[in-house]
């Protein structure tokens, strides 16, 4: 897979055109004399991500790794890797962290969630990494209940409704849930070195579903810590101001310090939990609890 050229890698609407990725060849990342406006850290607590502004727009640096320019509007990306840095790892930081910062900036709602599809509607499931989003939406799509997306959820209203929009159809799973879930020989994109989990590819053993799909339910995850102890799944109604706290934390936003973006960004929230019922799952997560999990929410989704 190359991604050398300019591609449209994301379905638009009228109101929301697509975004227009342009990758060109190798560049150096040069010092850059003002602070970052906002930082993402990673574990080992050394910078991952530098946001800068520009007079076009924004820089976004992964330091060793690639820079992104993301016009004012969003609706443009261009990339340069560092030199020897493979396409794989450009593709995974565009399609999982550069293109959710870039359609927020366009007006769009991008969840750290995971959809799947059933009865001709979306059911989600929202939560940090390491909540359990990606492993649930293998475990139903091994089944045949087909992905829509998996942690980068696009969501657009329209018609007094909220409608997913197909991801990348692909998940990202680590190595336990993969053992436990996925039999050997399931399609993979190249594997990325600064992270152990893989992308599985969608095949016919674990489908996708390329339709737009009206959003039913949303559920909020709960702590893998505090629910260990769980003999069975548990289902809550979650008040909208609850549950407008926990997107504000779940969901990608670019500019965090202008106060019409953010501004802009809570009236969406509040209307994604004024419009879809929410709920928090909790389960305890153990791999052969799984088919007893996906059935409780399915009853719960579809009753």
């Amino acid at each position: 897979m190359t991604l050398q050229g300019e591609q449209q890698l994301h379905e638009g609407t009228a109101e929301h055109p697509p975004v227009s990725f342009r990758l060109s060849g190798a560049r150096a990342q040069t010092p850059i004399d003002d602070a970052p406006f906002h930082e993402w850290l990673a574990p080992d607590a050394s910078p991952w991500t530098r946001f800068y502004r520009t007079g076009a727009g924004y820089l976004l640096r992964f330091p060793g790794y690639a820079d992104f320019e993301i016009s004012k509007d969003g609706h443009d990306v261009a990339g340069w890797a560092v030199d020897g840095v493979p396409d794989a790892t450009i593709d995974h930081l565009y399609q999982n962290q550069v293109l959710p910062l870039a359609l927020s900036k366009s007006g769009r709602v991008v969840l750290h969630a995971s959809a799947i599809e059933t009865s001709g509607h979306a059911i989600a499931f929202v939560g940090a990494s390491g909540r359990g989003k990606s492993t649930l939406a293998v475990a139903f799509a091994r089944d045949g209940i087909p992905c829509i997306a998996d942690d980068g959820l696009v969501l657009d209203a329209e018609d007094g409704h909220l409608w997913t929009v197909p991801g990348h159809p692909s998940i990202r799973l680590w190595e336990d849930s993969q053992r436990a879930l996925v039999e050997d020989g399931a399609a993979k994109a190249p594997a990325i070195a600064f992270t152990p989990k893989e992308r599985l590819l969608a095949s016919d053993r674990i489908t996708f579903s390329g339709k737009r799909r009206r959003l039913a339910h949303l559920y909020l995850l709960g702590d893998p810590a505090a629910d260990a102890a769980l003999e069975a799944p548990q289902i809550e109604p979650l008040a909208p101001a609850d549950a407008l706290v926990e997107l504000v934390k779940n969901s990608f936003l670019l500019e965090t310090e202008a106060r019409d973006d953010v501004a802009r960004h809570f009236e969406r929230l509040s209307a994604v939990v004024e419009q879809t019922p929410c709920h928090v799952l909790r389960y305890p997560r153990r791999f052969a609890d799984l088919p007893a999990v996906t059935l409780a929410i399915l009853e719960h989704a579809r009753g």
